[in-house]
C-alpha cells in the first residue's frame, strides 16, 4: 500500500472515500441538511468550541482571505515567519487592506511580547497567525500570543491558520481566546482536498457586521445565516461534507487524546532519527511541529533522487518549500498515518543513505 509522507494531500482511508460514492441529494433537502448540521457539530469538538464551525467549498486559503474581507475596515497586523504565513499577508494585500507586516526568521517562532508591542501602537482591528508553519515545520506560540495582545487590545480579533495542525493536536479555541481559526481538510483530518473548516467567535460576527465590502462567497454574515438552517448559500461540495462526517466519527472514535499523542509519537521518532543521522531540525527545540518535520539537507542529498528510490517502495516525502526548496526536506506524519509507517520510511531512507 502506498504511503505518503507529504504534508498534503495526505492518504485517506478507503471507507472515507467510498464515503463520497454515496447518491447525491438535493441540496436543500431534509435528508442532506441532516448530514450538515451533524458534521458541523462535531466539527466543534476538533476546534474545543461552543462557537459555530463554517464548512466551505474551498482551499484553507479562501478562509484566510474571509478572515480579510470579513474583519477589517482598514488595518490588519500580519505576523509573518514563513510561506503561508507571508500568503495571508499577500491576500490581505490584494484586497486593499492596511497591513501591517510584523517579520521574524523563518526559524524562529512569532513573540508574544513584539505583537503585542505592535498591537499596542495602532488601531489594528484583527491579527493573522499560523498555528503550525508547513514550509518550516515551526509550530507557533499562538496561546501566548493570545494572551499577550488581550493584555494590551482587548477588541483586536486573533484570527489562526491551523491548515497543518488541526486534529493532529490541540488547539483550544474557545479557552485560548481565540476569534476565528481556519483549517482544511487534506492535511492532519486525512479528507481530499476541496473542503475548508473554520471556527468564528460571536464578537468576530459583530465585527463583520460593521465592515462593508465584504464579498459574497465568504461572507461569514451570509454563511451563518444558512448555517443557521443547515446549509449554505451556494451548492456545498456534498461528497466532501459525505467524507467529513464519516471522518469526524473515525477521529473521534480514536478519541483526541489518543489521536494527539499518536501524532506526538511520530513526530518524536522523525526528530530523533534526524538528529540521530547528524541532521538537525530547521524548528527550534520547543517550537517543533507534531505534524510535519522539516530537516535540514546538511549531507546535501539529492531530494527528488531520494524520491524516486522512494517511489519504487510506495513512498514520497517533500522537498523544502519556496526558498528552502533543496536546503530542507519534509516529512510528514499526520492523518492516517501509524508508527509503523513511520519506521518504514526512515528504514528506506537508511538504505537510501548506505548507497
Amino acid at each position: 500500500m502506498s504511503r505518503l509522507f507529504v504534508p498534503g494531500p495526505v492518504d485517506v482511508d478507503d471507507q472515507v472515500l467510498n464515503a463520497q460514492a454515496q447518491p447525491m441529494l438535493p441540496h436543500r433537502s431534509n435528508e442532506f441538511e441532516v448530514i450538515f448540521q451533524r458534521a458541523s457539530e462535531k466539527a466543534q469538538r476538533l476546534f474545543f468550541t461552543k462557537n459555530r464551525v463554517i464548512l466551505s467549498a474551498s482551499s484553507g486559503t479562501g478562509m484566510q482571505e474571509a478572515a480579510v474581507r470579513n474583519f477589517v475596515n482598514k488595518k490588519l497586523l500580519a505576523c509573518v515567519n514563513g510561506a503561508f504565513a507571508n500568503r495571508w499577508y499577500d491576500v490581505a494585500i490584494s484586497n486593499g487592506k492596511d497591513v501591517e507586516k510584523l517579520d521574524f526568521e523563518w526559524d524562529e517562532p512569532v513573540n508574544p511580547e513584539r505583537v503585542a508591542a505592535a498591537v499596542k501602537k495602532g488601531d489594528i482591528e484583527a491579527l493573522t497567525i499560523v498555528h503550525n508553519e508547513t514550509s518550516t515545520g515551526l509550530q507557533n506560540p499562538v496561546k501566548e500570543v493570545a494572551e499577550a495582545v488581550r493584555e494590551v487590545a482587548p477588541d483586536t480579533l486573533i484570527c489562526v491558520d491551523a491548515v497543518s495542525s488541526l486534529s493532529g493536536t490541540r488547539i483550544e479555541t474557545d479557552a485560548w481566546g481565540l476569534d476565528f481559526v481556519l483549517t482544511s481538510s487534506q492535511k492532519a483530518l486525512a479528507l481530499p482536498p476541496g473542503l475548508a473548516l473554520a471556527a468564528v467567535s460571536d464578537r468576530a460576527l459583530e465585527k463583520a457586521k460593521t465592515v462593508k465590502n465584504r464579498g459574497w462567497y465568504f461572507d461569514l454574515l451570509l454563511l451563518e445565516k444558512h448555517r443557521l438552517k443547515d446549509s449554505s448559500p451556494a451548492t456545498p461540495a456534498m461528497s466532501l461534507i459525505f467524507a467529513l462526517d464519516l471522518q469526524l466519527d473515525r477521529i473521534l472514535s480514536e478519541g483526541l487524546e489518543n489521536r494527539f499523542a499518536r501524532h506526538s509519537a511520530m513526530a518524536k521518532r522523525v526528530q530523533t532519527w534526524a538528529e540521530e543521522h547528524d541532521l538537525s531540525i530547521y524548528a527550534p527545540q520547543g517550537y517543533r511541529s507534531q505534524t510535519v518535520t522539516a530537516i535540514k539537507n546538511e549531507l546535501e542529498i539529492d531530494i527528488a533522487d531520494l524520491n524516486a528510490f522512494l517511489l519504487k517502495r510506495e513512498m514520497r516525502l517533500a522537498n523544502g518549500y519556496g526558498p528552502l526548496k533543496n536546503k530542507t526536506f519534509r516529512i510528514a506524519h499526520m492523518g492516517e498515518l501509524h508508527m509503523e509507517d513511520i519506521n518504514t520510511l526512515l528504514e528506506a531512507i537508511e538504505e537510501y543513505l548506505k548507497k
